[in-house]
C-alpha cells in the first residue's frame, strides 16, 4: 500500500516526465493513521480547488492541495465501496465510482471523471494481429476513438509511438498542458492509450511527446479523422458514424457488376482548382456545392468516374495533396469528414463513381507529421539511401515494418468504408517496386539477393490488393506504373501485383510523340501509334491523359499539338477520337475537354471562359460525344483487356499515316470500325476491308463542323461495295477527313 508519494516522483509527475502517472493518480489503497484507507489523487494544472463526489453516496469530499502546480489529493478514512481493480501494474481503478469536481482559476466549477481507470480498447487479440500486420481495422482502436465507459462519455486516445518515453495528450480538453494527460504505455505492442472524460467531439488535440533524444515535439494524429483548415495543424476529435447514407442502390449495382466489362471515362479533378468559391478562404468551395456541380458536369460530359487527386489532408497546397500528413484525414480545405461523405453519396446517387489518389509511397517531413514520429526512423527507414525520396524531399515508409503496412493497409480499407470509395489509384508504384529508382550507384541498398527489387514493397502491394478485393466488392485499384514491370494488373495467386489495372505510360509517351510530330514527317513515325497494340493485352491497361501532361513546362495538350490554329484545334479532336478507340479505359484531366491553352496552374484551374468561343465548345462537346459513344457501344468497352476485342484492318499504310481498326464486344454486339487519318490531306474513296456486308452507320466524325472541324465524312453511313478488301470479304469507300476519325458501326439489315 502507498501512503507517500517521494519528492522525486511529484516532480516528474508536475514536469511532465512521470513516465508511469497510474502509479500515483487515481485511487489506491493506503495507511492512514494506522488504517487502511483509500485516497485519491489528481493532477489538475486548471483548478483552484477541487472535491471528491463519491457516486453512491453523493458526499462531497475536499482535496488538499499538495503542489501549487496542481496536485491534489483526498484521504478517505471511512469504508467506502469503491473496490479498486487491480491493473497488471498493480494501480488500481475505480472511475465508475467517483468524480472530481474542479474549480478553476476564475471560480467556474466543473465536474470531470478520473481518466486513469479505463481498460484498453486493445484485446488480446487485437495486439496480436497489430504485431503481426494484420489488424485492418486499426482505425477503431488508434486516433481519437468517441467511447462510453460505465455510462461516462470521453474520448479514447491511441498512438504507436514505442520509442517515446512520454506521450502526452493535449488539447482544447485541458488547455493544451499535457501535465495532466499522461498516456499509459502498453510495452507489447508500443502503443500509449488514455481515456479522457471531458473530451468530446470537435476538440483539437496533438500528441505531446517526448522523444528518446529527450526532445518534446507536438504530432498530428497518424489516425487523426480531421484536421484544422491548414497552415494549423492540430487534429479534430471527430464521430464518423453520424452521417446516413443512401447509395445502397450503387454499392449492391457495383458488387454485382464487372468492372472489367464496363464502360469507364474518368475525369481527373483537382478540388482545390476545378471551380472556386467567391469570398471563400483562398476560394476552396465545400464538398457539398463540389458534388452538386460535378454531378450536373459529368451527367452532361457522360464521365462514368471521377478521379480525384489526393483529398487526405496535407500541409502544403502546392503539393496537390500528394505531400500527406493526415492519411485518414479528409482535407478541411472543403469541409467536414460528414461534408466528404456526402459528396460521395451524391455522386453515387447520380450514377458517378468516386476514385481517389492515394499515396503510400512517401511522406513529407513536416515536423507535426510522421517523420521520426517518437524520435527514431518509426514510420520511415533510417538509412536515408531507403529512407529519402532524392527527387521529391519526401521519406520512404519501411514496408518490411508490420505495423507500418498495417497502417497503410487498414487506411486504404478505411476509405472504402468509411467513405465508399470506389477505387484507389496508387501514385508512384515504379518508386516503390525499385531500390535504385532515380538513384545512382552507391545511393541504394540492395535486397538480400542483390538485386534492385524492393521486396518488402512487392508484398505490400499484393498484400493491399488482395485486402481490398476481399473486403470490398467491385472496387478497383489503380497502378501508376511507368515502366515494364510484369504483371501489375494479374492476379496475385498468378504472380502478379493484383491491381485492377495500370495506367499506360507506354501508349501515352509513345502517343504524344507522334502527335507533336509536324504532320509531314508522321510517316516515319508510324511506329509510335502501333507499337502499342503489341502489348496492349499484356495488362489490364487505363489511357491517361492526367494532369503529369500539362504541368512543368510542358504547356497545355492544345498547345502541344503542331501546324497552325485549325490544325492545332484538328489533331487535339484527332488524338481524343483515338485515344477513345483504343483498347483501354479512359482518363483525361480537368481543362483537357475546354482545350486550354495554358497548363494546369493549381491556384486557377480551369479557363472556364473558354466555352464562349466556338472551338473550344466543339471539343467539349466532341468529349461528350466520345463518352456517350463508348458508353452506348459494348464494342468499344466490353473486351478493352482482351485480345479479342481488337483487330487491325490496315496498320500498314505508313505513307499516308492512316490506321484502321476494328473493335469488337461479346458475342451478338455490333463491331465498330476506326479510320484514322493523321495527315491534313482528304482521302476520298479511300478503300476499307470489312468482315461483314451491310450498312455501316458513321456514329461518330471528328472533323464534324458540330466540334469545328470541315465536315468531310460519310454521314449518316456507307453500305458495302461487294469488293474484297483488306483480305476481308467486303469493303467501304470512305472519305477520310483531314486530321480526322470517322467511326462506323455495322448495322444488321
Amino acid at each position: 500500500m502507498q501512503s507517500e508519494i517521494g519528492l522525486s516522483t511529484l516532480g516528474q509527475l508536475v514536469d511532465g516526465h512521470l513516465e508511469n502517472p497510474w502509479e500515483i493518480l487515481g485511487s489506491h489503497p493506503v495507511q492512514y493513521r494506522g488504517k487502511q484507507a483509500t485516497a485519491v489523487r489528481s493532477f489538475l494544472p486548471q483548478a483552484r480547488a477541487a472535491w471528491v463526489i463519491d457516486q453512491a453516496t453523493g458526499k462531497r469530499r475536499p482535496m488538499r492541495k499538495l503542489h501549487p502546480a496542481g496536485f491534489f489529493e483526498a484521504i478517505c478514512e471511512e469504508a467506502v465501496d469503491w473496490k479498486p481493480s487491480k491493473r497488471e501494474d498493480g494501480a488500481g481503478t475505480s472511475s465508475k465510482q467517483y468524480r472530481i469536481e474542479m474549480a478553476d482559476k476564475s471560480g467556474d466549477t466543473v465536474e470531470i471523471n478520473e481518466p486513469y481507470g479505463t481498460p484498453s480498447l486493445l484485446s488480446d487479440f487485437d495486439r496480436y494481429l497489430f504485431g503481426e500486420g494484420k489488424l485492418y481495422a486499426l482505425h477503431d482502436f488508434l486516433g481519437a476513438q468517441l467511447r462510453t465507459v460505465d455510462g461516462v462519455s470521453g474520448v479514447n486516445f491511441a498512438v504507436w509511438a514505442p520509442n517515446a518515453r512520454i506521450v502526452q495528450v493535449v488539447g482544447d480538453f485541458n488547455g493544451w498542458d499535457g501535465r495532466a494527460h499522461v498516456a499509459r504505455l502498453d510495452m507489447s505492442v508500443g502503443v500509449w492509450e488514455l481515456f479522457i472524460p471531458q473530451a468530446k467531439a470537435g476538440d483539437k488535440y496533438k500528441f505531446r511527446i517526448l522523444d528518446e533524444s529527450g526532445q518534446w515535439v507536438d504530432k498530428t494524429d497518424p489516425v487523426g479523422f480531421a484536421a484544422e483548415l491548414p497552415p494549423l495543424t492540430a487534429s479534430v476529435v471527430t464521430d464518423l458514424g453520424q452521417y446516413q447514407w443512401t447509395d445502397s442502390e450503387w454499392l449492391q449495382k457495383r458488387a454485382d457488376s464487372d468492372p472489367m466489362r464496363a464502360p469507364m471515362n474518368v475525369y481527373e479533378c483537382h478540388l482545390g482548382s476545378w471551380q472556386k468559391a467567391p469570398g471563400g478562404p483562398h476560394g476552396w468551395m465545400n464538398y457539398r456545392d463540389l458534388a452538386h456541380r460535378l454531378v450536373d458536369y459529368c451527367n452532361r460530359m457522360n464521365f462514368t468516374h471521377v478521379e480525384l487527386m489526393p483529398v487526405s489532408e496535407h500541409p502544403f497546397t502546392g503539393s496537390w495533396g500528394y505531400q500527406i500528413v493526415g492519411y485518414f484525414a479528409p482535407t478541411s480545405r472543403h469541409g467536414s469528414p460528414e461534408d466528404f461523405m456526402y459528396f460521395v453519396d451524391y455522386l453515387h446517387r447520380n450514377q458517378i463513381g468516386v476514385i481517389v489518389d492515394w499515396v503510400p509511397a512517401h511522406f513529407p517531413k513536416d515536423q507535426h507529421g510522421l517523420r521520426r514520429f517518437d524520435g527514431s526512423a518509426l514510420y520511415e527507414h533510417a538509412d536515408p539511401r531507403q529512407g529519402e525520396h532524392p527527387d521529391w524531399g519526401t521519406m520512404i515508409f519501411n514496408f518490411g515494418r508490420n505495423e507500418v503496412r498495417n497502417f497503410l493497409i487498414a487506411n486504404a480499407l478505411f476509405w472504402m468504408e468509411k467513405y465508399h470509395i470506389d477505387g484507389l489509384r496508387v501514385d508512384a508504384v515504379a518508386s516503390m517496386l525499385y531500390l535504385d529508382y532515380s538513384r545512382e550507384d552507391g545511393q541504394w541498398v540492395p535486397n538480400e539477393y542483390g538485386g534492385r527489387e524492393n521486396l518488402e514493397a512487392i508484398e505490400f502491394l499484393r498484400e493491399f490488393n488482395v485486402a481490398v478485393h476481399e473486403n470490398h466488392a467491385g472496387a478497383i485499384t489503380v497502378a501508376e506504373e511507368s515502366t515494364a514491370w510484369p504483371g501489375v494488373s494479374r492476379p496475385v495467386y498468378d504472380g502478379g501485383l493484383g491491381f485492377t489495372c495500370k495506367w499506360n505510360m507506354g501508349w501515352m509517351n509513345d502517343t504524344l510523340r507522334y502527335m507533336h510530330r509536324d504532320p509531314i514527317h508522321r510517316c516515319h513515325h508510324q511506329n509510335d501509334l502501333t507499337f502499342s497494340l503489341i502489348y496492349a493485352f499484356t495488362e489490364n491497361f487505363c489511357l491517361p491523359l492526367s494532369h503529369d501532361e500539362v504541368v512543368h513546362g510542358k504547356g497545355s495538350l492544345l498547345s502541344q499539338m503542331p501546324g497552325d490554329l485549325w490544325q492545332k484545334f484538328a489533331n487535339l479532336r484527332l488524338l481524343y477520337a483515338y485515344m477513345w478507340t483504343h483498347p483501354g479505359k479512359k482518363l483525361l484531366f480537368m481543362g483537357g475537354e475546354l482545350a486550354q491553352w495554358s497548363e494546369w496552374n493549381h491556384d486557377d484551374g480551369p479557363d472556364w471562359l473558354l466555352l464562349d468561343f466556338e472551338t473550344h465548345r466543339g471539343i467539349q462537346d466532341l468529349v461528350a460525344d466520345l463518352n456517350r459513344v463508348v458508353i452506348e457501344n459494348p464494342a468499344l468497352h466490353q473486351l478493352d483487356f482482351e485480345g479479342e476485342g481488337f483487330e487491325w484492318v490496315d496498320n500498314m499504310n505508313w505513307q499516308d499515316s492512316t490506321l484502321i481498326y476494328l473493335r469488337k464486344g461479346l458475342e451478338g454486339t455490333a463491331p465498330i470500325l476506326v479510320c484514322c487519318n493523321f495527315t491534313p490531306i482528304v482521302r476520298k474513296g479511300y478503300q476499307v476491308g470489312v468482315p461483314e456486308a451491310g450498312y455501316w452507320h458513321e456514329i461518330f466524325n471528328s472533323d464534324s463542323d458540330r466540334y469545328g472541324g470541315s465536315n468531310v465524312g460519310n454521314y449518316p453511313g456507307l453500305h458495302t461495295t461487294g469488293i474484297e478488301h483488306h483480305g476481308r470479304p467486303d469493303s467501304l469507300s470512305v472519305d477520310l477527313p483531314p486530321l480526322g476519325v470517322t467511326i462506323f458501326r455495322l448495322e444488321k439489315q
